[in-house]
């Protein structure tokens, strides 16, 4: 990264032609504090939602060492950069090659899978290694998230106990059950709903699990969705989880990806040319704004000018640069009625899947990192912060 700077500081030099990524590590180090002191588990990183190296600097930096990946290069990266991170393999399907690599090159000994054929395969590349965490992945409904995750992978409640079982018998370290609600849960319930359908599930089955880990799906706040706050996520899983019938000693864990990191990031965008209550920018749906543009989410937006605009706010749409007619993002992104060609546009809460998601096409996604000290966008780890944590352990039967 450049230096330490202010967003307004690319004002009084040369804005590089690209877009210009917002770095804002404190904004990780106060999420990470938050689930560190908040959840009443393991919090694993996502890496796929950021794996700047910043990010990861400033997560482990705060203290968070275990880390979710779903590829053998996520995996690579973090075995790197930290050698004694416990990391986690959490993609439910996965190439032989990939296992392989994982399992020998970079230390990984967990692993989730969703179907029998997985499970084949996650022994044959481990040469049938007898210190596996193997953790089976449910498919829960998406109901209350603003992106559901619901087909692609799980198992379906009605196969799960066979595969709870059957992965048992091979596990001689721990057995674990995962679910992921939806990506931007907006409703803490969901939660608590996953959790007692995995309970029926293993009583079903008849087996003890030995850690029950929440997925993500944990919220930002963003236009038009504000998520409750976040300790009524964290009670709904304390609560779910206190009425499992799992080990007495079961770990709780968690993955979250977006929370940790969508307020920490932004991106600073030249307007190019305005046509009506259209602005064509030099970064769009190919590069930091996939989100904007391919969920059609909103973001917020903020004119940068040495001098503030006096004009009345407008709803804007943005086109990016590419040739391609889908680099459009309907927003709206509210923004000053003067706005003009060579303004630059400040897009925040991008820390999330922005430049995770940037491409090369069309010969664009250049882009430049500079560090920034503010915190211009709304907080879910603001006052809640300080409050004083409910940790919850297992009273109950194993």
């Amino acid at each position: 990264m450049d230096s330490v700077l202010s967003p307004l500081d690319l004002l009084a030099r040369d804005a590089p032609d690209g877009p210009v990524a917002i770095a804002r590590p404190h904004r990780v180090a106060a999420a990470a504090a938050w689930f560190r002191t908040h959840f009443p588990g393991e919090v694993f990183y996502a890496v796929k939602a950021n794996p700047s190296a910043w990010v990861l600097d400033a997560l482990w930096g705060a203290g968070i060492t275990s880390f979710d990946v779903a590829s053998d290069n996520e995996a690579a990266l973090v075995h790197a950069k930290f050698p004694g991170a416990h990391i986690a393999f959490m993609h439910p399907v996965k190439s032989r090659r990939a296992i392989a690599r994982a399992f020998h090159d970079y230390g990984v000994k967990t692993f989730a899978l969703d179907s029998e054929d997985e499970l084949d395969k996650i022994l044959a590349e481990t040469n049938g290694a007898k210190d596996l965490t193997l953790v089976v992945r449910f498919a829960v409904s998406g109901d209350g998230s603003a992106y559901p995750l619901t087909n692609k992978f799980g198992v379906s409640a009605d196969l799960a106990p066979a595969l709870l079982r059957k992965t048992r018998q091979v596990s001689e370290e721990m057995l674990g059950v995962s679910f992921h609600v939806g990506s931007q849960c907006m409703t803490p319930r969901a939660f608590r709903t996953a959790l007692d359908v995995v309970n029926r599930a293993i009583v079903k089955a008849g087996v003890v699990a030995d850690i029950v880990d929440v997925g993500g799906g944990f919220p930002a706040i963003y236009p038009g969705m504000t998520p409750p706050p976040m300790l009524d996520y964290v009670d709904a899983i304390k609560s779910g989880f206190e009425d499992m019938f799992v080990a007495q000693n079961a770990k709780l864990w968690c993955e979250p990806g977006r929370a940790l990191v969508a307020e920490a990031g932004s991106t600073v965008a030249r307007v190019e040319l305005r046509k009506g209550d259209a602005l064509y920018l030099n970064d769009g749906a190919f590069g930091t704004l996939f989100d904007a543009t391919h969920l059609n989410w909103s973001f917020p937006a903020k004119l940068l000018r040495a001098e503030p605009s006096r004009a009345k706010l407008a709803p804007f749409r943005l086109y990016g640069p590419t040739c391609d007619s889908m680099d459009a993002a309907a927003g709206p992104f509210m923004l000053p009625a003067d706005i003009r060609e060579g303004d630059l546009v400040e897009i925040g809460s991008l820390g999330a899947y922005g430049a995770a998601m940037a491409t090369r096409f069309n010969g664009f996604g250049e882009t430049v990192t500079i560090a920034s000290q503010d915190a211009p966008w709304p907080t879910l780890f603001g006052e809640a912060a300080a409050a004083k944590p409910k940790r919850a352990r297992k009273t109950k039967q194993g």
